[in-house]
């Protein structure tokens, strides 16, 4: 079987965390690796020029350089006077575009993915302009402490720690750890099934994927590999019998390699959590903003569809409640 290597996982490395700013703020989630700081205007209307997921682009933030667009929303609309944005009618989004499918530049070097498309749709809503800003990961933060953008769009958790020093938005992007196995797996879709002596999972070497393989399977071997292909590729030549993996990225592994593998019908996914967006402390008039735009974007589907899309995964995560 000829696997093609197209996967790159989004990381939320555990042991790659960095310390942020005076109060040595821990981020555990989508681990980086990006370089420099490019400044990329992207008005609502791009979203459009999305690239499809063919393959996985390796772009990482490249210094100097910006892209203008137009700006966004209705022609006679004005934004909301309360969104406490840096420049009126300009929204300033710091990402890290080089977690494909979410975040990534495609082949024109132009942002696309799941968090592109929706914030396009947000600042549409909002009638602002959008100006992403592409740094580096360890920088979103301090970035955002020091007002160099409004919000931060990179799929964080909304952990104690970063409470502390951002607020954020109700969650925009699930993230769903599955087990993955052979396609023709007949094996009884139950934990103890894998959980046993003989046993073999696989996870990515450092990721939230190895702890919850260790917890779950505690009786089986857990084997890391420091690439998500290869983990996967354990599993799809018979050497490993599953795999713990975020749904996304088994479907794009399985788009390259003729469905090889198949998340096991468990009664339940492995683990659910979500990101969610980090805005400047105290800026509550931007929070409510979002926090609206992302419950009609649940209600009405934008959502579920967005993620399909981007993600190749048809069965939208069921996500918190509270609109």
């Amino acid at each position: 079987m000829k696997i093609v290597n197209t996967v790159r996982s989004r990381g939320r490395l555990t042991f790659a965390a960095a310390l942020l700013a005076a109060g040595a703020l821990v981020l555990s989630a989508c681990g980086s690796s990006g370089t420099g700081n490019t400044s990329t205007s992207s008005g609502a209307s791009s979203s459009s020029e999305t690239s499809s997921r063919t393959s996985q682009s390796e772009s990482t933030s490249s210094a100097g350089g910006s892209t203008e667009s137009s700006t966004t929303g209705e022609s006679n609309a004005s934004p909301p006077a309360n969104l406490g944005l840096m420049t009126p009618g300009k929204l300033v989004v710091g990402m890290n575009l080089q977690f494909k499918p979410e975040m990534y530049l495609d082949d024109a070097g132009k942002p696309a993915g799941y968090d592109v498309d929706l914030l396009n749709a947000l600042a549409k809503s909002l009638n602002v302009t959008l100006d992403i800003q592409n740094l580096d990961f360890n920088g979103l933060i301090p970035g955002l402490q020091s007002k160099k953008f409004d919000m931060v769009s990179v799929g964080l958790n909304a952990t104690p720690e970063r409470q502390k020093v951002v607020d954020f938005s109700r969650p925009y992007v699930p993230y769903v750890q599955v087990l993955a196995v052979k396609s023709d797996d007949t094996t009884t879709p139950t934990l103890d099934s894998w959980n046993k002596a003989g046993v073999t999972i696989t996870a990515l070497q450092g990721s939230s994927a190895e702890a919850l393989a260790q917890k779950t399977f505690s009786k089986a071997k857990v084997a890391t590999f420091p690439d998500q292909n290869a983990a996967l590729l354990e599993v799809a030549s018979g050497r490993a019998q599953g795999s713990v993996v975020e749904d996304y990225i088994l479907a794009q592994f399985n788009q390259a390699n003729g469905n090889a593998l198949k998340a096991a019908a468990l009664d339940k996914p492995l683990d659910v959590n979500y990101g969610a967006w980090a805005v400047q402390k105290g800026n509550t008039g931007l929070v409510d903003a979002l926090n609206t735009f992302l419950c009609t974007a649940q209600s009405d589907g934008t959502l579920a569809k967005l993620y399909e899309k981007n993600q190749g995964v048809k069965d939208f995560p069921p996500m918190p409640g509270g609109c």
